[in-house]
């Protein structure tokens, strides 16, 4: 018999998040594009973002043929959240953000997908970029970072409000995100996780 998921964070109904998903409203706007082969992935954190956000969207796939629309829309300035050249500190644009609002444009892949999600969007290429601050730590113990500073969507899109939109905190997207990552290591077990995940005796 095929397992029951839950139709809105597509987890199986006895470990649906949806409880502790919130529902935050921001000033500025959140567009997430997800390359589409991460929306079946079990630790699918930009659909927990999209779904604690009021003023986001998710777009899947790998051309987004309205794209020129959504970079448009009225009142908000674009930013792309993605390392590069000449990229924006988040800090330095969120001093900006009283004259006008970011919409905030979010690839979601590997590194190697959303640099292909760049490519094939060249409008992307045109933004100006935000950058994270350095020295980020990712909670995401299920997927070891590719360099140093990398973190997941969820929590790229949780730092740059928390500093867009400071004193306001997001921090509460991160709860659904926590208990899945604690649900994954219950499934495979303590000494499955810390073989293959775990940190030697002594490190912190």
């Amino acid at each position: 018999m095929p397992r029951l998921h839950c139709p809105r964070c597509t987890r199986p109904v006895d470990h649906c998040l949806c409880p502790l998903i919130p529902s935050l409203p921001s000033r500025s706007r959140v567009l997430i594009l997800q390359h589409h082969s991460e929306a079946k992935h079990a630790l699918n954190t930009a659909r927990l973002a999209a779904l604690g956000l009021q003023n986001s969207d998710l777009l899947v796939g790998e051309v987004f043929e309205d794209l020129p629309q959504r970079l448009q829309q009225s009142g908000y300035a674009p930013y792309l959240l993605f390392p590069g050249d000449q990229t924006q500190p988040i800090a330095e644009v969120a001093s900006r953000q009283a004259l006008q609002p970011v919409l905030l444009v979010v690839p979601d892949g590997t590194w190697r997908k959303a640099r292909k999600l760049l490519h094939l969007n060249p409008l992307l290429a045109t933004l100006p970029r935000m950058a994270l601050p350095a020295g980020l730590e990712s909670r995401y113990r299920l997927r070891k970072a590719p360099m140093a500073g990398a973190v997941s969507t969820i929590e790229a899109i949780v730092e740059s409000l928390n500093t867009l939109e400071a004193p306001v905190r997001f921090d509460a997207l991160l709860k659904p995100f926590e208990a899945l990552i604690e649900g994954q290591i219950a499934a495979m077990g303590e000494d499955t996780y810390q073989r293959n995940h775990g940190q030697p005796a002594g490190q912190e």
